[in-house]
């Protein structure tokens, strides 16, 4: 699933969850499926957050003193 969908994405994705959870709009028959998916949209971005800091780290590294 992380390769299939963006970081941007699965925030966008995640907020729209959020959004929906304050304001009390995810009928109860719906709301675990909801929050499984937040948590998957929240490893995804955890994933891909900590890729793109390893790729920096070595980029920076490889930089000339």
């Amino acid at each position: 699933m992380a390769d299939k969908i963006t970081y941007t994405e699965a925030f966008d994705e995640l907020q729209s969850i959020i959004s929906h959870l304050e304001r009390g709009d995810i009928p109860v028959d719906e709301l675990a499926a909801k929050v499984k998916r937040a948590s998957l949209l929240i490893e995804v971005c955890r994933t891909k957050l900590t890729a793109t800091e390893e790729e920096v780290k070595r980029v920076i590294d490889q930089l000339p003193e």
